[in-house]
């Protein structure tokens, strides 16, 4: 009589506890209830199958975001797969570049992937003609004479007006694939060491015509034949104060680089500003999201422009890189040792010192580095002791040659050469 009284009690207990509203109370009142052996009421077995309702519902939202955790982090882990360095290709490369390395930072080059470049170049000057073609003769000789002398600055260390139609143009004729050649092989360097994540985001600062690009491009299209490669996947962002340079860029680039068979899939975007009023442009670039950020020849011999750059540099790096990424250089051989007023030498510990001190201004950590020369040798050979080494060790501009020759009169076959330092570094 005393269990019936008991579970009389209980039952009206727990029918006030869910009229109060008082959950927690009822669940408990439930357990001792079914303790006691006492059948369930119809309200208590309600009570019971929606709490198990409840139970089932919240283990599979658990399990549901297991699985989508899972599934997020080999998504991740897929997009930020890294190409993982082919021997046989490593050794094709080094097989048609003539790769040397004479000295821990030292790689000399006297070749070039000839059936990508050729026709790379090839298509280049087809571009150029088709432009130079819509504009008179004698309109066409003077916009490139002005050009040329605008953007011959570069040979003196100094920044070009850049404010010529042609300036781009110019820049394509005389500049643009020794500097694609380097890139090209920076690329390479960093896929050997692993480095190179299938899905890449890049900042290019001082950008021109989208150079870092189109190395990238070229040396995976080097790359088909050897293994295949996930579908590629390049982020691009132009920091360039000249839009001419990125209009220019990306005209040629889907004129060539997108009929192209390849697994790139490219997306660019643009940001005009001029590096030294950047403040007025800092929220325009993403945080924390490149991979890489790379900055190929803007580097300023004048020490009051060079402190400015670099602050800004400085600023770029901290708020966009991922703790992750890499910051890649490329700098002249001339003008890194020109900036400290000392003489290129072949000495191994004073470039180290150079290499060092520049990256020490620029707020970062050495990776490596790598002096790209095409001589094997740290120090200049007189002019006419290089031409003849030229011509007779030095892939040939076969297609540009000529239309330098027909809008400059220059006399001499081009040849793809190198004396750069390209340097891999991180935040420190």
């Amino acid at each position: 009589m005393n269990n019936l009284i008991v579970n009389w009690w209980q039952s009206q207990q727990f029918k006030l506890s869910l009229k109060r509203g008082d959950v927690r109370r009822a669940v408990q009142l439930l357990q001792e209830i079914q303790k006691s052996g006492a059948k369930f009421s119809w309200l208590e077995k309600l009570f019971r199958d929606k709490l198990q309702l409840e139970r089932y519902s919240q283990e599979y939202k658990r399990q549901t975001e297991t699985l989508t955790r899972q599934l997020t982090e080999t998504s991740q882990q897929k997009d930020n797969f890294i190409l993982k360095p082919d021997e046989e290709f490593i050794k094709y490369i080094y097989k048609v570049f003539n790769l040397i390395q004479h000295d821990e930072y030292k790689l000399q080059s006297t070749g070039i992937d000839e059936r990508i470049f050729d026709d790379f170049e090839s298509r280049l000057v087809e571009y150029l003609n088709e432009e130079f073609s819509k504009i008179p003769d004698k309109q066409l000789f003077i916009k490139l004479e002005d050009a040329l002398e605008d953007i011959n600055n570069l040979k003196n260390g100094q920044d070009p007006d850049y404010r010529f139609s042609l300036t781009p143009h110019v820049y394509f004729m005389k500049y643009f694939l020794e500097n694609v050649y380097c890139i090209y092989l920076a690329w390479f360097l960093i896929y050997q060491a692993a480095l190179l994540p299938s899905k890449v985001n890049i900042l290019d600062i001082a950008a021109g015509p989208g150079t870092v690009a189109y190395g990238l491009a070229l040396f995976l299209q080097s790359s088909s034949g050897f293994f295949d490669i996930p579908q590629m996947h390049i982020s691009y962002y132009s920091l360039e104060k000249q839009d001419a340079f990125q209009f220019r860029g990306l005209q040629f680039w889907r004129r060539y680089i997108e009929s192209r068979l390849t697994a790139v899939n490219a997306y660019f975007r643009f940001v005009t500003t001029d590096i030294f009023n950047w403040k007025t442009q800092y929220n325009n670039l993403p945080k924390d999201f490149f991979d890489f950020i790379v900055i190929s020849h803007c580097f300023f011999i004048d020490k009051a422009k060079r402190v400015e750059a670099n602050n800004t540099y400085k600023q770029i790096f901290a708020t966009s890189l991922k703790n992750s990424g890499y910051i890649l250089l490329i700098v002249q051989d001339k003008k890194l040792f020109k900036i400290y007023d000392v003489h290129q030498v072949e000495n191994q510990e004073k470039e180290k010192n150079v290499v060092d001190k520049f990256l020490a201004e620029l707020g970062l950590e050495l990776v490596w580095y790598r002096y790209l020369t095409s001589t094997g040798l740290r120090t200049p050979l007189p002019i006419a002791e290089f031409g003849k080494f030229a011509r007779e060790k030095l892939p040939k501009q076969l297609y540009m040659s000529p239309i330098l020759k027909k809008y400059f009169g220059h006399k001499h076959q081009l040849h793809y050469t190198l004396d750069d330092y390209v340097i891999l570094a991180k935040k420190s």
